[in-house]
C-alpha cells in the first residue's frame, strides 16, 4: 500500500473527484481510483468524500493505493543494466537492442521490468515497476523509470504534456534532401494486427526530423517526438518513403546503392534490427524541478553501419 499526498491544481476545479484523481494519478485507472474512494482510502481536506463530489482546486488529497497487479506478477531477475543515472526519485537506463521492456506474449520474463525489480525491489509497488515510457525491443537507448508514486505521476504527466525531450538517431533508406515534420495520425493496421499504420481515424502523431549526414543511398537522421504512439518513428518514416534500415516490419526491400562494394552489402544485410537509437533524454527532475539531460552514444552495431556507409561514400 502506497500513501501519497498532493494538492488539487486550480485547473481541475469543478471536476468530479474520481475524474480529478485520474488526472493526478495517471498510472492508475479511473475505476481503480473510484474503488479507493468507496473503500475510504481517499481523504480530501481530512474528510472522506464520494466519487461524484466536485473539487474546487486547492484541496489537499491523501490517497492510499495498491498496485493493480496482473494475473502473473513479474519476478526479479539478475539481468545486467546500464544505469546512466539514479537517485531516490528516478533511474535512467540505456537499454540495449534485443531487451524487451515489459513481459508479454512470447516474452514472459527476462525483460527490463524483471531486471529493474532485481535492481530496485521497491519498484514492485509502482505501476509497471515505475517505467514511464517504453522502447521497442530492437530499439536501443535511454528511458526513464520513476522510483516512487509521486515521481511516476509527475513524469507521466510531463510526458503527456510533451515536457520530456526524446531525441533519436536513425539510419533510413534513400537520400533525403532536408529535414521536416511528419504530421499523420497512427492507428492499428486493419488486417496485420501487430502492425501500426497511418490512417485518417488514428490518433494524432507528430515526428520532427533533420539530416545529420547523407550517403549515396541512405541518410543519417536526428528525430524528435511530439507524441509517443506505438512504432511512431518506424511508421512515419516508412510512410515518408524512407523506412529504417533493418526494420523487420516496415523496412521493405533492402536498398543497395549502385555499385555497392561487398563490405557495405554485408553490413546492410547483416543489420537485423531497426536502425534506431534513443540518444538523448531531457526532463525536469520530478522532485526538485531541476532541468536534467543525458546522452547515450551510439551502440557498436550502429557505429559499424555508419562506418560502412561512410566508406562507401568516400569511394
Amino acid at each position: 500500500m502506497s500513501r501519497e499526498i498532493t494538492v488539487v491544481p486550480e485547473r481541475l476545479g469543478g471536476m468530479r473527484l474520481d475524474q480529478a484523481l485520474a488526472e493526478l494519478f495517471p498510472g492508475y485507472s479511473r475505476s481503480r481510483l473510484k474503488d479507493c474512494i468507496l473503500a475510504g482510502q481517499v481523504r480530501v481536506d481530512g474528510r472522506t468524500p464520494r466519487p461524484r463530489d466536485r473539487v474546487s482546486g486547492g484541496e489537499q488529497v491523501e490517497v492510499e493505493i495498491e498496485l493493480e497487479r496482473p494475473g502473473v506478477e513479474p519476478v526479479a531477475q539478475a539481468i545486467p543494466l546500464a544505469v546512466v543515472y539514479e537517485d531516490a526519485d528516478v533511474i535512467i537506463i540505456d537499454k540495449p537492442a534485443g531487451l524487451v521492456v515489459h513481459p508479454g506474449a512470447g516474452n514472459p520474463d527476462h525483460t527490463l521490468q524483471n531486471a529493474l525489480l532485481h535492481h530496485a525491489p521497491e519498484l514492485a509497488a509502482l505501476p509497471r515497476s515505475g517505467i514511464v515510457h517504453r522502447l521497442d525491443k530492437e530499439t536501443s537507448g535511454l528511458l526513464v523509470v520513476a522510483r516512487n508514486l509521486s515521481s511516476h505521476t509527475r513524469l507521466v504527466r510531463a510526458l503527456q504534456a510533451r515536457r520530456i525531450e526524446r531525441r533519436y538517431e536513425a539510419v533510413v533508406s534513400g537520400v533525403l534532401t532536408g529535414g521536416g515534420t511528419i504530421d499523420a495520425p497512427i492507428g492499428r493496421h486493419s488486417t496485420r494486427r501487430t502492425h501500426m499504420t497511418v490512417r485518417s481515424d488514428g490518433r494524432p502523431a507528430m515526428t520532427h526530423y533533420r539530416v545529420l549526414r547523407r550517403f549515396r543511398g541512405h541518410t543519417h537522421l536526428s528525430v524528435e517526438l511530439d507524441t509517443g504512439r506505438t512504432h511512431q518513428i518506424r511508421v512515419h518514416l516508412a510512410h515518408l518513403g524512407h523506412p529504417l534500415v533493418g526494420d523487420p516490419q516496415y523496412g521493405g526491400r533492402l536498398g543497395l546503392p549502385a555499385g555497392a562494394q561487398a563490405q557495405l552489402v554485408a553490413a546492410l544485410r547483416g543489420f537485423r534490427r531497426q536502425a534506431l537509437h534513443a540518444s538523448r533524454l531531457a526532463l525536469d527532475h520530478p522532485a526538485t524541478g531541476v532541468a536534467l539531460a543525458w546522452d547515450a552514444p551510439l551502440p557498436a552495431d550502429l557505429r559499424a553501419l555508419l562506418a560502412a556507409l561512410d566508406e562507401d561514400a568516400r569511394r
